[in-house]
This record gives structure tokens, sequence and C-alpha cells, in this order.
């Protein structure tokens, strides 16, 4: 399966941390009817029968609004529920493996940090890559934030989509622009907002800017 560059505009990853007035399934679906073309669910917590009855769940509301669905780190689970894709980290499954495991019906999303890590991902069946930290970031401090040149080095370096993830809000967002990337990964900027389906309306008019 293809990824679509326009599938990655505005890529939503979700975080259990957010969860209090509503549920992660009600906070899922305001980011869906706030325009979120991709959804990517990240659990570090459940356990895999709790983890596989929401990525079941989750996957069918995505599926009514005509959205991929991508499981983090999983490939298990995302076999299990029928994804439309797996993302996985450097420190994860490779991509060649995971394209053994999942074969060519699902899309594999790689987290790179740099132009050698993108051609690898790519050579061994990478459909689309996340880059970053853009930005300085809370949700992910293991990584260290990119030079915008790293970012253009990366997205000049390969032919598939290119998302752009770590601290982007809407007040830094518009930084992008020129940058080459398809679409942005978001999290706290989605799932931390006290309405997330008019951020993501905002937002997404915002990431139609950068990708122009």
């Amino acid at each position: 399966m293809k990824c679509d560059n326009h599938t990655m505009l505005l890529y939503a990853v979700t975080d259990r941390s957010w969860v209090g007035k509503q549920t992660l399934y009600q906070q899922v679906e305001s980011a869906l009817k706030g325009g979120v073309t991709c959804v990517q669910l990240r659990e570090k917590e459940l356990d895999e029968a709790a983890f596989l009855q929401e990525a079941v769940e989750i996957h069918a509301l995505c599926q009514r609004y005509g959205v991929p669905f991508f499981i983090n780190d999983n490939v298990d689970i995302a076999l299990q529920c029928h994804a439309e894709g797996v993302h996985v980290g450097q420190e994860d499954m490779a991509a060649a493996q995971v394209r053994a495991r999942v074969g060519d019906g699902m899309m594999i999303g790689v987290s790179v940090h740099n132009v050698a890590e993108a051609l690898e991902a790519v050579k061994n069946g990478a459909d689309c890559l996340g880059v970053g930290a853009v930005f300085a970031t809370h949700t992910k401090t293991d990584v260290s934030q990119m030079s915008p040149e790293t970012l253009r080095q990366i997205c000049d370096a390969v032919d598939i989509p290119v998302v752009a993830i770590g601290g982007i809000h809407k007040d830094n967002i518009l930084q992008l622009k020129g940058s080459g990337v398809d679409g942005v990964a978001l999290v706290s900027a989605i799932f931390g907002a006290s309405d997330i389906e008019a951020e993501c309306r905002e937002l997404k008019a915002l990431s139609e800017q950068i990708v122009k």
C-alpha cells in the first residue's frame, strides 16, 4: 500500500496522558471531525488485550471517516486489528523485518533523524518518514532538536512522504514552510487542546500553508 502525500497533512498521534473530560476514543473522534488526515495509536502502558480492543474500536472509527490508521511500534497489534499502517522507531524492529511480517498491504512509517537513516529506511521498504524533533519537545526526551537544514536535506533525499514531528504547535508551524515536508505529526497540540475539533480545523489550515 502506497502512502498518499495528502493523508500525511495533519497526522494525529495519541497520548493517553491528555485523557480527562473525554475518553481517548472521543478525543480521536473530535480530531477526525476537525479534519485530521491520519491517526496513529500510541500506547506504552496498556496490556496487549486492552491495546488490541482499543485498536479495533479506534480503527473502526477512522474507517468511518475514511482516514488511515497506524499503530505505533506494535506489529502484532497492527496485524490483528488490520491497521492501514505501522510506525517504528530506530530502536524498534527494522523496516525490512516489519515488511517481512506485514507483507505489501500495510504502510510502514519509520522515525529518522538524519539523511543516512532516511535512505536506509527507504531502502528497507518504508512508505513514509517521521522526521524530528523539529522543535524542542517534552513528549520525547531522548530526541534532540533537528536543524532546519537537516530537515530540508532529508526531504530532498527521499521520494516518499515526510512528516515533521516534535514540538509543533500553531505558533511555530509556519516556520516549516519551504522545508519540503508533506505534513505534520502532532501530539499535545491536538490532544492537549481544550477544544480538539476547533484546534484541528485551525492546525489543518496552517498545515495546508506549509506544504504549498
